[in-house]
């Protein structure tokens, strides 16, 4: 090969490493999710919106963060918060408009960020033009774009199929003279997306975005779009020993959630996707074995681009076997998907009030912060809990979360982790809002409110640009292989390696001191939780650290 060949053959390679950096940018990536009802309220009606999340842009970005997750924001009765969409490609107005919209994606693009937002595809609201349309009657041109059914002889409900948030999953419509199905509240009807013309809709809602410049879509609920259509009975669950909150507990979902053909309109999605370069999907699978499903769903690179189930999420504590057993999970073989993790999101307590008592909170939060950032795969770092936020305890008086107020006291509800973001703690209402917050502020936020943090270059925030800047520099932990350490009981322990890096993680999940009896000989600091670059033989109540192989 002459000289000029090879600088030319070089030239093609580097090219194409960029190109693929570039199109899969989310591997690895940390993403940082909004709950934008709670963020920041520029207009003073108590409800934070789009444009208070354009002003915090610039905050986001400082985190070292690569990608924001939008929770709903689409016109809704806003039954579930924005989760019961009545216009698919509209925004509510109480967050903004769509120019609003589209001012926010530029701005995140000025600034490096990528936009995701959540698309709901397993159910409308009952206000949707389309279940308006399809409860009419039963011969309309969307008569069958719902899950609809005849009663029983007795007039009772097609099958036993339960809702998540309590009772039947069946409600009887006097209009059209049969049930339709609802897998969460009564008016969020379950869309038929087995009906090719409702997922022809549903890729419209996504090429709507996509022409809006989003870079990617988290897909809610994904497994509950489709259901068996002979409307077998679930089967009681086989798990005697697990604890039943709600009655929701009591059935095995065989046949209300993840049929087998749900991956195929996955593929069409990608093949959407695929389109543009550079969209990152992700699912959002639930359930008590949701583990064959996220691989289904990411399967050998032909449908999404990963998935996160609830293993940290609902997990009453954290541990080194939860870890490594959720870790070992996705080993890298040929053809799996990428898996994502978070530890706290809008739909459970954060994990700072889950997972450590309050005299070490602090503590806690900046292990948990090290820990994620740690992980294979993408992470998602919900709002405040760069602060160390703990749970809100959030009264009945003033509890909005249908979920809570049914189930009420059985579970904690989701108000707890959705209370208004503390932007200072000197001005009214943490700085969230001149009205009345829509949910009350967590007294015991305002004191690691972000203005208090913001200078002091010892606070959970501060470490948490640190752990972040340390993920994003090395390519060891943002896309490097892991392997498991045994190391003494309640130390996690893992390396991480690339081709020219190999990191040590170590951390300690108990309140004890303790020797983590690992072999650190030929490492030095890269980043701990306490203030040393010593590499320690014993490790401090929830201390944690990343050792680099000098």
């Amino acid at each position: 090969m002459t000289v000029s060949k090879l600088i030319s053959s070089v030239q093609d390679s580097s090219t194409q490493l960029h190109d693929r950096a570039q199109q899969e940018w989310w591997r690895g990536a940390s993403i940082y999710q909004v709950y934008p009802r709670s963020f920041l309220d520029t207009n003073g009606d108590g409800i934070g919106d789009l444009c208070g999340v354009t002003q915090k842009l610039d905050y986001i970005a400082d985190l070292g963060v690569d990608a924001v997750w939008l929770s709903p924001f689409f016109t809704s009765p806003m039954k579930d918060f924005g989760y019961d969409v009545a216009d698919y490609c509209d925004v509510d107005p109480m967050f903004g408009t769509l120019s609003e919209f589209e001012v926010l994606v530029r701005r995140a693009h000025d600034l490096g960020l990528k936009i995701i937002i959540d698309q709901v595809y397993s159910h409308t609201s009952d206000q949707h033009a389309w279940f308006q349309e399809s409860r009419q009657d039963r011969t309309g041109a969307k008569a069958d774009w719902y899950v609809w059914a005849d009663a029983k002889p007795d007039g009772t409900p097609p099958n036993n199929w339960l809702s998540v948030f309590g009772g039947p999953a069946w409600t009887w419509d006097a209009r059209r003279g049969q049930y339709y199905l609802h897998n969460f509240l009564s008016s969020q009807p379950d869309l038929n997306v087995h009906n090719p013309y409702v997922q022809d809709a549903l890729l419209g809602v996504a090429k709507f975005w996509l022409d809006r410049g989003v870079d990617g879509f988290r897909l809610d609920a994904i497994n509950f779009t489709m259901h068996d259509p002979l409307l077998r009975d679930n089967p009681p669950t086989k798990d005697r020993a697990r604890e039943k909150r709600t009655i929701f507990d009591f059935q095995d979902h065989m046949f209300n959630r993840s049929h087998p053909d749900v991956p195929k309109f996955l593929e069409k999605i990608r093949t959407l996707t695929n389109e543009r370069d550079g969209i990152f999907t992700v699912a959002e699978v639930g359930g008590d074995t949701p583990l064959a499903e996220m691989k289904a769903f990411t399967d050998a690179g032909q449908r999404l681009n990963s998935a996160y189930s609830f293993d940290f999420l609902y997990a009453e504590s954290l541990t080194a076997k939860i870890v490594s057993d959720a870790l070992a999970s996705w080993s890298g073989a040929e053809g799996e998907g990428w898996p994502s993790w978070a530890f706290s999101n809008h739909d459970a307590p954060r994990a700072v009030s889950r997972w450590v008592a309050d005299e070490h909170r602090e503590l806690g939060a900046r292990l948990y912060l090290l820990l994620l950032t740690a992980l294979r795969g993408n992470i998602f770092i919900y709002q405040g809990e760069e602060l160390g936020l703990p749970q809100v305890d959030v009264g009945f008086e003033d509890l909005k979360d249908p979920e809570a107020i049914a189930n009420w006291p059985s579970t904690l509800g989701r108000d707890g982790a959705r209370t208004p973001m503390p932007w200072s703690g000197k001005l009214p209402h943490a700085g969230f809002t001149t009205g009345e917050p829509w949910l009350p502020i967590g007294p015991d936020h305002l004191p690691i409110s972000v203005d208090e943090q913001h200078q002091d270059p010892r606070s959970v925030m501060s470490f948490a640009k640190r752990a972040l800047a340390v993920r994003r520099n090395a390519a060891a932990l943002r896309s490097g292989d892991i392997a498991f350490v045994p190391a003494t009981e309640g130390v996690c322990a893992f390396q991480r390696q690339s081709d020219d890096e190999t990191l040590l993680c170590l951390f300690n999940t108990t309140p004890d001191v303790v020797d983590h009896q690992v072999s650190t000989d030929g490492y030095r600091v890269l980043i701990n939780t306490v203030d040393t670059d010593d590499v320690p033989e014993r490790l401090q109540p929830y201390q944690g650290l990343i050792i680099s192989k000098a």
